[in-house]
């Protein structure tokens, strides 16, 4: 057997024959392709690979992308999983969800101002002096909801109203608990064992030319069309995480692909009144998210991201290149699933590392959700800014020869607070608005991908390389472009 094995940073291409137990001991870094495609399996090993792949990621096609019906309610099994949760577990849930968002508030000002040393204060640490407010902020709102839900407490009805907290901390708060949860628990299903290699490797061709992103990036934005947004984001922190895409590569994919699930975009096109058109609806809005990435892609801020990997490895021409890989996109998927199947770590530990992970974000991920996402409700709910934000749209939209431009403009700067809320903005006025403006509505909003009550927090508080103002500039770029685009598309489909 060949040991002399190059590691994952030297230039000299290695070929040989390796089993498992070599690869192991040779610590490889088979995020890296270079590495990947440096090596190969006897037939034996490629056959015990291979099938230990399509073990594993069936079980992952299963869980995130097949449709299940069950008492007349159509899922796939992970929105099965996580709503069924949220469910079974109600005030029980909601009060845990409650606790552990009240805890952060309090905690985060121990960790942040007095702790010198140890866990806690490194856990806040890096957090800037606004944080633990924010965090206490969120606190507050979960608890002001759920005594005034659960109990004969009153609390502010602009603080705990179905406009607001209401919608904030039991549909979305507890929803992304349950959904980082279980994604922590499937998501090595999905990674670990080839599927996203032998995806990668087929989509390649397509992905890198028109987004700038590596083929992987497709099961990221299928991950999200099928289950959630945050799971999508949750993905691609991970695939960063291990070194698989680059600095610039996973703002793209976490702005450009982590789209609202089906059953999220049912929800807002038949509240826009278009459920007899859903599916011309919703295919059109993915067509637009997919367009618009693809210029967003080639455009500042993220132009100014860099090529560079998460150990600080720079891009180079290889690496894009390996993705091409000349023995052919099926034959290289086949055998770089095999090899990463074949030498995956035991699942039960990958499963502990995953959750472990996923609690490490959940206490900011959901105090944020609630501080910024009640807040944002807030502010829309009793204030004109978002009304006055949207005046500068009429222009354009009269330009652009939209229908009911008056009525409809608000409702495209006010999602960035919450992805529902354009659509809420306008139902009271369904009968005044044509459906070719509400579809337009409708469409922005789910190409958007950017809003405050949660996937910005989500973003954030994963760590991913993104700025602030970078999502600000990059949700308005997204608007503007999605408006221009679906309003040729409202053209002629009305």
């Amino acid at each position: 057997m060949v040991s002399d094995v190059r590691g994952k940073n030297e230039s000299e291409e290695f070929k040989g024959i390796l089993n498992s137990s070599e690869i192991k001991e040779q610590n490889l870094d088979l995020n890296d392709l270079k590495v990947l495609d440096s090596f190969s399996l006897s037939k034996a090993d490629h056959t015990k690979g291979l099938l230990k792949s399509l073990f594993f990621s069936f079980i992952a096609i299963l869980i995130f992308f097949i449709p299940v019906t069950i008492n007349g309610e159509t899922d796939m099994v992970f929105g099965i999983i996580y709503s069924g949760l949220m469910e079974w577990t109600g005030i029980v849930g909601l009060w845990g969800v409650t606790l552990i968002i009240l805890a952060t508030g309090i905690v985060s000002f121990y960790g942040r101002y007095v702790a010198k040393s140890g866990k806690i204060h490194d856990y806040f640490d890096g957090d800037s002096v606004f944080h633990p407010f924010m965090y206490l902020l969120g606190g507050f709102y979960a608890l002001a909801y759920s005594l005034d839900f659960t109990t004969s407490i009153s609390m502010p009805e602009i603080i705990v109203g179905s406009a607001t907290g209401g919608t904030v901390v039991p549909a979305i708060a507890v929803a992304v608990f349950w959904i980082i949860v279980v994604g922590a628990l499937t998501m090595p299903f999905l990674l670990n064992y080839g599927l996203i290699d032998f995806i990668g490797s087929m989509m390649e061709p397509l992905m890198r030319p028109i987004w700038k992103v590596p083929g992987r990036a497709a099961v990221n934005a299928l991950a999200s069309f099928v289950s959630s947004s945050s799971m999508g984001v949750l993905i691609t922190n991970r695939l960063y995480r291990q070194g698989v895409y680059t600095e610039r590569e996973a703002v793209l994919v976490v702005t450009g692909f982590s789209a609202v699930s089906v059953g999220f975009a049912y929800m807002v096109i038949d509240t826009a009144g278009l459920s007899e058109k859903f599916i011309p609806v919703y295919f059109v809005s993915l067509v637009m998210t997919l367009m618009v990435s693809a210029i967003i892609a080639r455009i500042p801020p993220f132009t100014r991201k860099k090529d560079v990997y998460v150990d600080g490895r720079v891009q180079t021409k290889e690496d894009i290149d390996l993705g091409k890989n000349e023995t052919g996109v099926v034959k290289s998927g086949i055998e770089r699933a095999s090899k990463k199947a074949l030498t995956a770590k035991p699942l039960a530990g990958e499963m502990f590392i995953s959750v472990k992970e996923g609690f490490e974000v959940i206490p900011k991920v959901l105090s944020l959700l609630c501080a910024i996402g009640v807040s944002a409700l807030i502010i829309a709910e009793t204030t004109p800014v978002f009304d006055i934000a949207g005046r500068a749209f009429v222009p354009l939209l009269n330009l652009l020869r939209v229908p009911n431009a008056e009525l409809i403009a608000p409702s495209f700067p006010i999602g960035i607070a919450e992805m529902f809320l354009p659509v809420l903005m306008i139902q009271s006025n369904l009968a005044l608005i044509s459906e070719g403006a509400r579809f337009l509505v409708v469409a922005v909003s789910i190409v958007q991908i950017i809003f405050f009550a949660e996937t910005v927090v989500v973003m954030m508080s994963a760590k991913l390389p993104l700025k602030l103002w970078e999502l600000v500039v990059v949700f308005f770029q997204r608007t503007i472009f999605a408006i221009i685009i679906g309003s040729a598309f409202m053209h002629i489909m009305f």
